[in-house]
């Protein structure tokens, strides 16, 4: 692949970079890493325009489903954690005595988001998901939002999550998903193949990180594919619930 630094290039390089790169393989980790580094000051401001601000309801559904006051004073994983705004929700909630482990490969993004968590609750930690590196069962919970479609192996990422967690501990994925509303679903892949990456581009200054969010969602399973590859990796009780008229999915499930 040809790399494109800090989204500078013609259109359809741009193009052909992000759909390359959504199909996965060596030159994936390679792009997403210096995509998400670049746009790293812009990350949040994007997510609420494209988003319409939808993001943080779709955000904080998915942290009611980790079910934090079962273990309110545990440790918890926020894996592809981005800028902080799961780990941040997690330290902020009343009961939680607890600590959250935010990692993510991309440096850039951690630091974008350090002022939002309390003091001393949130533990930054610059590593890959698919070598975590971090103790079998240390966790009492891990989360991923709009993460684990950026991995260059999600199984081999699946495994990783369920080894570091403790037997019983939850999992949730939250992600974009197959909407199967006619009208909904017709208006969605319009806005979101082709409005989307030009607000978000023109947002974040950058000439194709949206322009790869479209082509990676191509390559993101069904909602029945990603709990089929979930319970392949050891995961049980694995369900998932649909939200803005099946947009997009949270997928819960446990370690046996």
């Amino acid at each position: 692949m040809t790399d494109v630094p800090r989204g500078i290039g013609t259109a359809d390089a741009d193009r052909a970079a992000a759909s390359e790169a959504a199909a996965g393989g060596a030159a994936k980790r390679r792009y997403v890493q210096q995509m998400f580094s670049d746009i790293a000051p812009y990350y949040d401001r994007v997510n609420a325009v494209i988003s319409f601000r939808l993001d943080q309801w779709w955000r904080g559904r998915a942290v009611r489903e980790l079910a934090i006051e079962r273990d309110p004073s545990g440790q918890y994983l926020d894996l592809c954690a981005g800028t902080l705004d799961i780990a941040s929700r997690i330290a902020r909630l009343p009961a939680f005595r607890g600590r959250v482990v935010a990692a993510d490969f991309a440096e850039s993004m951690l630091r974008a988001g350090r002022h939002k968590p309390p003091d001393g609750v949130v533990e930054l930690v610059t590593a890959d998901a698919l070598a975590l590196p971090f103790a079998d069962g240390f966790a009492a919970g891990a989360i991923v939002v709009w993460g684990l479609r950026n991995v260059i192996d999600m199984d081999v990422a699946l495994r990783e999550v369920h080894r570091v967690l403790r037997p019983g501990a939850r999992f949730v994925i939250l992600d974009f998903a197959a909407t199967q509303h006619p009208l909904v679903g017709w208006l969605y892949r319009l806005y979101f193949n082709k409005l989307c990456p030009i607000v978000g581009n023109a947002v974040a200054r950058h000439h194709s990180a949206y322009n790869y969010l479209p082509e990676s969602v191509k390559h993101w399973p069904t909602e029945r594919e990603l709990a089929r590859r979930m319970e392949a990796a050891g995961f049980v009780n694995v369900r998932w619930k649909a939200y803005t008229f099946g947009v997009v999915a949270a997928h819960v499930a446990e370690r046996a």
